[in-house]
């Protein structure tokens, strides 16, 4: 009884704990930090969620993109492919329909919207995730090779080259009835220039003009690589001279079909039969001789037979039935760029291919632009530039070189890419050439290094000390220098400028240092430059400051060949005037023999003077079997026992020098001369 009591009880008792137990629970709320002091006391910061973005548009709406494909424009419209194709068929130059074509201009797509019948709204193109490798900074090429049905004819590029004065500016000029000559300095052409006539029958043909002076081949090489035809002009009073030369070599390696314009055949000493075998001597197969060269005879000036020079241009062009492709990215060549004061920066191209429209982005070199206007040669502007067209371009960021190759590329973050990628290749090639340049210095350092050890040590090591360690860096060297700075109006001009001053090679007697150069008006910074280095500044061809400081030298010149007469003047002036040596007389000696002065034996040569004559105030020199013994003055000149002041020609007379240690012998011969100084001239023949 007891025991089932006690059970009992105890059952009881567990049942009251358990009924009495809490029961805790935990949440966020409980694990959060509770606020400092400080964090009270501070103001409430009022946090708003962000707005959403306004997408909604009108019912219907078709997002479109620049060279977006026709399938991605189906896919856009939500119609069938099918369906966004018949629609193709009915807008014009919408000629491509397949899936993967790009539509690259935006006014195509918009009428194919409206035929279609939906609203548009022109967005940027949508990035596309692209591989890990593909994100790298990448170059950019010219496409492959078009199909034969996507080419279509296109106006040939013909250059006008040949010697300088030989009437290629005024050919040019009686073509498209303007006067271009006039308006360059000195008449002779410093410049590419490109421009677009229209012949009597219809067909329109890209002229190229280049100069014909010796110092621009630079130019007449980016001539002959961008063109199609040359027409040679040769005059027929002068025949083949140095540049004709050059322009046949540059069509034989660049493998451009010739046509010959002999000109000035109304002057009264033209010889075009001369010139004809001139010509064929250089290996030219003449029509005349057999071959397939044609040669027209023309005057320029009168417009003799200007007609059957345009019809064998265009017979020629259709021959070579030449063609190019509209559609796609543009390719282009640069001819010439400049920087105009008022637009920015310019530069004139040839299409090679596509068409050029205003928004392209494009890249030539280390330099990408986004066009902001089209120019043809007259300064109208135009919409689109088509292949074989020659365009004035503007909106480039940096200026583009002459004879670059222009791309159009997707949009400025490739052309940026393209950039950094350019310029990392340019920075290896660069650091590629400096180490060669160090490793150099450093074997003549080393080699110079172990020529001292080896003479210190076998100087012994108590001959080590020489005093204080001289200067590594010597302050003037004595030779004096020309400094310039070379501004141009074009990019071309600058380049021939510098390419002539490279022929200099008189640098151990007047050193010519180009400090600066580029293409534009002079600006404050070339005169603090000039300023620095004391050099002349040479403006070519372009307008000169408003304000010159009266410490620079700023010489504007248009000539290319009076700049470089200026600058030979102003080397020769900083040159140290020679000393020239003008031999008076000669004389023979016959015999020699001794006087007594004092206690002293002194040698006297007996001779006869035999040519000019012989002064005692002048300077002497004894000459024995082509060496030199002696080169000073006289002590003595007598003429039997009297001293005289000179002696002439067939007169014996007795000489004695002032080195009484110099004994003269029978057949030396002395001869009598003079020095002056006179202006130093350099001998920098720059080859014109």
């Amino acid at each position: 009884m007891l025991i089932s009591a006690f059970f009992r009880s105890s059952t009881r008792l567990s049942n009251l704990t358990l009924t009495t137990t809490r029961h805790l629970t935990t949440s966020d709320i409980r694990w959060k930090r509770r606020k400092t002091a400080e964090e009270k006391k501070s103001a409430k910061i009022i946090e708003y969620s962000p707005k959403k973005k306004n997408t909604v548009y009108l019912q219907g709406t078709v997002e479109i993109w620049r060279h977006m494909t026709v399938k991605q424009l189906s896919t856009s419209m939500n119609r069938s492919l099918e369906d966004v194709q018949e629609a193709m068929l009915f807008v014009k130059e919408a000629d491509n329909i397949e899936p993967n074509a790009r539509l690259h201009d935006i006014k195509i797509i918009q009428e194919i919207a409206k035929k279609l019948g939906t609203r548009i709204r022109i967005v940027a193109a949508p990035s596309i995730a692209e591989p890990e490798v593909e994100s790298k900074d990448r170059d950019v090429f010219p496409r492959p090779p078009p199909t034969p049905d996507q080419l279509k004819p296109r106006p040939p590029v013909v250059t006008v080259m040949g010697h300088v004065d030989h009437g290629k500016t005024t050919l040019l000029d009686s073509l498209r009835g303007a006067d271009v000559a006039s308006g360059e300095a000195g008449g002779i052409t410093q410049h590419i220039g490109a421009f677009t006539v229209s012949l009597e029958n219809g067909d329109r043909v890209t002229f190229l003009d280049t100069p014909g002076h010796a110092a621009f081949s630079s130019m007449r090489a980016r001539g002959a690589v961008a063109t199609d035809i040359i027409v040679l002009v040769v005059a027929a009073e002068d025949g083949v001279m140095a540049q004709t030369k050059e322009v046949i070599t540059l069509a034989k390696e660049s493998q451009v079909p010739i046509i010959v314009a002999i000109n000035k055949i109304d002057k009264p000493e033209a010889d075009i039969e001369k010139t004809k075998q001139e010509l064929y001597q250089m290996g030219l197969a003449l029509e005349d001789f057999g071959g397939d060269i044609q040669v027209i005879p023309i005057s320029a000036l009168k417009g003799t037979n200007l007609d059957l020079l345009a019809e064998a241009v265009s017979t020629q062009a259709t021959l070579m039935g030449l063609k190019g492709d509209y559609s796609g990215l543009m390719e282009g060549v640069v001819v010439e760029s400049k920087t105009d004061p008022r637009r920015g920066k310019l530069s004139t191209a040839i299409v090679k291919r596509g068409t050029l429209c205003k928004g392209s982005v494009l890249v030539s070199g280390l330099s990408h632009a986004k066009v902001r206007g089209l120019f043809d040669h007259n300064g109208k502007p135009l919409d689109k530039a088509e292949p074989g067209t020659p365009v004035e371009i503007l909106g480039w960021r940096e200026l583009p070189l002459a004879g670059d190759l222009i791309l159009e590329v997707e949009s400025e973050k490739k052309a940026n890419s393209v950039l950094r990628y350019r310029q990392q290749e340019a920075q290896k090639e660069k650091a590629e050439q400096s180490l060669e340049k160090i490793r150099k210095k450093e074997e003549e350092h080393l080699a110079k290094y172990r020529a001292e050890r080896d003479a210190r040590r076998l100087a012994g090591r108590f001959r080590l000390r020489h005093g204080p360690r001289p200067k590594e860096m010597v302050e003037d060297d004595g030779v004096p220098r020309v400094s310039v700075i070379i501004k141009g109006d074009v990019h071309g001009s600058v380049e021939a400028i510098l390419d002539v001053l490279e022929t200099y090679t008189g640098h151990d007697k007047c050193r010519l240092d180009v400090v600066h150069y580029g293409v534009g008006n002079i600006s404050e910074s070339d005169v603090e430059l000039a300023k620095s280095f004391n050099a002349i500044i040479y403006a070519f061809s372009i307008e000169p400051p408003t304000k010159v400081a009266s410490d620079v030298s700023i010489r504007m010149c248009n000539i290319i060949y009076r700049l470089i007469d200026d600058l030979k003047e102003e080397i020769s002036n900083k040159l140290p005037p020679m000393e020239v040596e003008e031999v008076l007389g000669e004389a023979n000696v016959l015999q020699q023999f001794s006087i007594t002065e004092g206690r002293k034996e002194v040698p006297v040569a007996g001779s006869r003077c035999t040519k000019g004559v012989l002064k005692k105030s002048q300077k002497f020199r004894l000459v024995r079997n082509g060496e030199v013994i002696y080169d000073g003055e006289l002590e003595s000149m007598r003429h039997l026992k009297n001293e005289v002041d000179s002696i002439k020609k067939d007169v014996e007379c007795g000489l004695r020098f002032k080195a009484t240690k110099v004994i003269p012998q029978a057949g030396d011969v002395i001869v009598c001369y003079s020095t002056r100084t006179e202006p130093q001239k350099t001998d920098w023949d720059p080859g014109f």
